[in-house]
């Protein structure tokens, strides 16, 4: 098989922009360019290496496999440049991704504690969107990154081979809103908020008895709190000061539901009616 460098960055680009047009933008070329590049690449592979979608293009399984050799392909020309030139590196290059708000949260303290423990290594990081970075981690742009994820967390992506992820840190986010904002919110004309079951109480609390809070997301009573990223029985939202409860996808999806909704009702007091 005979391709060419242009190629592959070509290659490397498409998978971590996700589209023709973007890596075309990136690389400085006309998009035509970009696409004579990957039908060469494909003529050489002798199999489809892009899926051309609406919303962009990702690499086909055979696309992703010549991925893999093509990192490996670049870092060896990039490093063959350094020695010839001599500017080889004296640290090892570490390329982080962070998702937006981590550079100013998270990455500053665990970044200082690296340059202490590991000074021979030198950091470079890059911002981006949990999409964006997961391609970017395919493609080999970058070596790891910080995501973010909704519990239950799943993997980032639904490629193959999967990615190795870690939870790092769980952190609850909880609306504030001060005392002053309710009249405010109220000539608005905005009455109420929708909050999860673990934010109903802190909420209620700071609105007050006026307000109006819908609770999505709570489980049939007795369900594993695995079974949903926001777990709640009916029960506990509306002790906890919500006025509405949606109960949706655990009755709908339930194998029988009409006995799924008498549970949420015989779990309500019987002096509560659901809404």
């Amino acid at each position: 098989m005979d391709v060419s460098s242009t190629g592959l960055r070509v290659l490397q680009q498409i998978a971590e922009s996700g589209s023709f047009t973007a890596a075309a933008a990136r690389l400085g070329y006309t998009q035509s360019a970009v696409s004579r590049q990957a039908a060469s690449l494909e003529r050489e592979a002798g199999a489809p290496l892009f899926e051309r979608r609406s919303d962009g293009a990702r690499l086909t399984p055979a696309g992703l496999t010549l991925l893999r050799h093509a990192r490996t392909i670049l870092d060896t020309l990039t490093a063959a440049e350094r020695d010839l030139t001599g500017t080889a590196p004296r640290t090892e290059a570490v390329r982080l991704g962070g998702f937006l708000s981590a550079g100013s949260v998270v990455l500053p303290v665990i970044l200082g504690r690296l340059a202490a423990s590991d000074p021979h290594l030198t950091v470079t990081t890059v911002e981006g969107t949990t999409p964006g970075l997961t391609r970017a981690l395919r493609a080999g742009s970058i070596d790891l990154a910080v995501l973010t994820s909704r519990p239950p967390h799943r993997p980032p992506d639904d490629e193959s081979p999967r990615l190795h992820t870690e939870t790092v840190e769980d952190t609850e986010l909880v609306t504030a809103v001060r005392r002053p904002a309710r009249s405010r919110a109220a000539r608005a004309g905005c009455h109420g908020v929708i909050a999860s079951p673990r934010e109903v109480a802190p909420l209620r609390a700071l609105l007050g008895s006026d307000a109006v809070i819908v609770t999505p997301g709570v489980t049939l009573p007795g369900a594993s709190p695995a079974e949903h990223a926001r777990p709640g029985t009916p029960l506990a939202a509306v002790t906890d000061g919500a006025s509405h409860v949606v109960v949706g996808r655990s009755i709908t999806r339930a194998p029988d539901p009409l006995s799924a909704l008498r549970r949420v009702r015989a779990d309500l007091s019987p002096t509560t009616t659901p809404r």
